[in-house]
């Protein structure tokens, strides 16, 4: 039952689809702010799931890939991370998204993470699991990855976190709830 106090402020007048690609589609929505004033709300809608990979071994060590990002225009150090079909389970998805960028496979998995990466502007929703007990095999690229990969301690993929050398939400995200978890012996 909603409250007052999470009951939905906007008023949906109109909307039309505006462009639309295999992976996402923008909608421009005619809309009447929690004022009442009318307004126009953009709305980037994501048709896959977000999903990163905390991969540790038994000595606290990770994996980072790293690679160019067209849309900021930096290379970006992250988390393994790939979209996941919705209709999939994003375990499945994980899964496979840490053997393409990686070779990595894992027998341990736990989802820590839900995350809404930009809920001001996009529904894209995000998870994020740390994987354990390593098997090492050969990666997968796609067509459009140039990835490097890189082995660190959790710690200094921490330190990178707070030194703001890694930027991404996911990523960010991930390694610190990791940290956290570990820390208090949840993980």
């Amino acid at each position: 039952m909603k409250n007052e106090e999470t009951k939905n402020p906007w008023k949906k007048v109109s909307g039309k689809e505006v462009y639309d690609n295999p992976w996402i589609a923008v909608e421009e929505h005619q809309v009447l702010n929690p004022s009442g004033n009318p307004g126009i709300y953009g709305k980037v809608h994501f048709k896959n799931k977000a999903l990163g990979i905390v991969t540790l071994d038994e000595d606290l060590n990770t994996w980072l890939v790293g690679q160019y990002r067209y849309t900021i225009e930096e290379y970006s150090w992250e988390i393994p991370m790939g979209g996941g079909l919705i209709n999939e389970s994003i375990l499945k998805s994980a899964q496979r998204e840490l053997k393409e960028e990686t070779g990595i496979t894992a027998k341990s998995w736990e989802n820590i993470l839900r995350i809404h990466t930009s809920n001001s502007a996009t529904d894209e929703e995000g998870y994020v699991f740390v994987a354990r007990e390593l098997t090492f095999g050969e990666t997968e690229f796609e067509d459009t990855e140039d990835l490097k990969i890189k082995k660190l301690p959790l710690e200094e993929a921490v330190r990178l976190v707070m030194e703001n050398e890694i930027t991404d939400s996911l990523s960010i995200a991930g390694l610190l709830k990791t940290k956290i978890l570990i820390d208090e012996e949840k993980l």
